[in-house]
């Protein structure tokens, strides 16, 4: 089984925040993006429209922490911003691709920044080269503003967003300032998630709850899929930027990328892991003495199979918070060295038990195998490997870093097949119907586990 081309492990896309009317709006942000901070740890940034009017953007590539120093945060003076984390998933590029974007049009200069990928950024960024637009880099988000900046003369910024958004098919949270005003959107599906919250009398637009949270804000409520929000001096308008509007909502959000204290579209994110567990156990009880998850985003979901189960839920796996996810290496022999950097068995907890370990999704195998052997190594008698979703088998094509169905060992490989080469006793995923009742509802994109894509594809190729 040839999976030297796979990745080693789903990454987050990008998170997005808007600040409006907000005092001390450049510390506010910097709150909001750490909370942020596990959507993308690649690159960040600020964009701030100052007192004077005038924007000023502080990016750079990096952490949150390290990024913004006091004495940048100083030289951000206003009430109103938005800001990126980043991480690529399209390419890595260099400072070019960091957002927030700040461009300028006949109408002023405006920035922008964005999460997900537009499946049909390749007709359109052809289309704008040939009436002689020039792109500084690889990036979607310089697409949607481009789009923007070509809107007629006579049309105000919120005729401007829409018409570019309508223009626009695939996965688009997005946040714009632009003459004083913070303006939210998203795409006609609701891929990613984007939330307004209420601080003080200003506003809060980010990508997850937890940021609201993070600032003492209020939730107000969701931006609807095709919905675009401006909020100004005359307070909060909402617009329909597209007549066709669909819940489908990522079902890796809830799986994976979410923080577990996030609340996405009504659902809290912990609650509903925990759910997928209670339901695992439901479809596959397997003979163990004790439930293991493997670290972090695996938890609730092994608390609800550890309660189902009416198991102890053990810490037979411990993480290394300080090996940055960076030290994986393309070199197999690298990666195996990552993995045992990264997470080292409890001997003295598996030891001569039968482990029913529980993690959220598998995308190459090679970094459960090299677990599962951990485990047998540190005693564990047998090992039953436990996924709280679906197959993982297509790629994705609206903001996860999946682009071929060579880098995913779902694809062509039965679960017999998955379960000799990670070396487990048994391996058993939760089902599509399980997951939908998890959720109450059947509004997600589940493409990454049936290959059923809500768009279309355009050129995107498997």
């Amino acid at each position: 089984m040839d999976c030297s081309h796979c990745f080693e492990e789903l990454h987050e896309e990008c998170g997005v925040l808007g600040l409006y009317g907000v005092g001390d709006a450049s510390r506010s942000a910097f709150l909001a993006l750490q909370a942020l901070q596990h959507r993308g740890q690649q690159a960040c940034g600020l964009a701030m429209a100052g007192p004077d009017g005038q924007l000023q953007v502080h990016k750079g590539a990096g952490l949150v922490k390290d990024v913004f120093s006091e004495r940048a945060l100083a030289g951000l003076e206003g009430c109103t911003c938005i800001g990126h984390v980043r991480y690529p998933t399209t390419d890595v590029g260099g400072m070019e691709n960091i957002q927030p974007f700040l461009l300028a049009c006949h109408a002023g200069r405006f920035a922008l920044a964005h999460n997900g990928n537009i499946v049909n950024a390749a007709s359109i960024k052809t289309r704008l080269e040939s009436l002689g637009h020039l792109f500084s880099s690889t990036s979607d988000s310089e697409l949607i503003a481009h789009l923007i900046g070509t809107g007629p003369k006579s049309q105000g910024w919120t005729e401007k967003i829409m018409a570019a958004a309508n223009q626009l098919d695939g996965a688009f949270s997005t946040v714009v300032l632009a003459d004083g005003r913070l303006y939210a959107f998203r795409d006609k599906y609701g891929f990613r998630p984007l939330s307004i919250g209420r601080l003080g009398g200003g506003y809060v637009i980010a990508s997850e709850t937890c940021a609201l949270d993070a600032l003492g804000a209020g939730f107000e409520r969701d931006i609807a899929p095709g919905e675009l929000v401006v909020i100004g001096p005359e307070g909060l308008q909402s617009f329909r930027h597209s007549r066709h509007a669909e819940r489908r909502m990522c079902a890796m959000e809830y799986i994976y990328f979410a923080r577990p204290d996030s609340v996405i579209e009504g659902i809290g994110v912990h609650a509903f892991r925990k759910r997928t567990g209670r339901l695992l156990f439901e479809e596959h009880p397997v003979p163990a003495d004790i439930v293991v998850n493997v670290p972090e985003s695996s938890m609730s979901a092994a608390v609800g199979y550890a309660e189902a189960a009416g198991l102890p839920l053990e810490t037979g796996l411990v993480k290394n918070m300080y090996v940055a996810r960076t030290f994986i290496q393309p070199d197999q022999s690298m990666r195996d060295v990552g993995v045992r950097m990264k997470l080292s068995p409890v001997r003295s907890i598996v030891h001569g038990r039968r482990i029913a370990l529980v993690d959220d999704s598998i995308v190459r195998g090679t970094t459960s195998r090299q677990i599962v052997r951990m485990l047998r190594d540190a005693g564990a008698t047998e090992v039953h490997m436990l996924i709280a979703s679906p197959k993982y088998a297509w790629p994705c094509f609206y903001g996860i870093d999946t682009a071929s169905r060579d880098q995913l060992i779902g694809s062509d490989h039965s679960e017999r097949q998955i379960c000799a080469y990670i070396g487990a006793d048994s391996l058993h995923y939760l089902s599509e119907r399980a997951l939908f009742e998890a959720a109450g509802h059947t509004g997600l994109c589940t493409a990454c586990f049936n290959g059923a894509y809500p768009t279309s594809l355009y050129d995107r190729k498997f």
